[in-house]
């Protein structure tokens, strides 16, 4: 495989497209409600501690998903190219 092959390893920027608004209108609300399951289930905690606790959990969603959300609000560098007019 050369270097201007795409990998098969890579998605299309319109599958990737799709994952990340998918992981958002359905992974988002599923993580949030296990999340709060979570913290309601274990003792209260104080206050800096929940503070800490959803500042960490509400950043770690993203580590799993960042490949699908890169690129994504970029134009399609797939599409083909209108000639500039000058």
């Amino acid at each position: 495989m050369t270097q201007t092959e795409p990998s098969a390893k890579h998605m299309s920027y319109k599958a990737r497209k799709r994952w990340a608004l998918f992981a958002l209108l359905v992974g988002m609300p599923i993580y949030i409600v296990i999340v709060l399951n979570l913290m309601t289930s274990i003792d209260r905690l104080p206050f800096w501690a929940e503070v800490v606790a959803y500042v960490v959990l509400g950043i770690a969603w993203i580590f799993p998903l960042k490949r699908v959300f890169l690129g994504v609000g970029q134009p399609d560098p797939d599409a083909p190219q209108a000639p500039d007019e000058t």
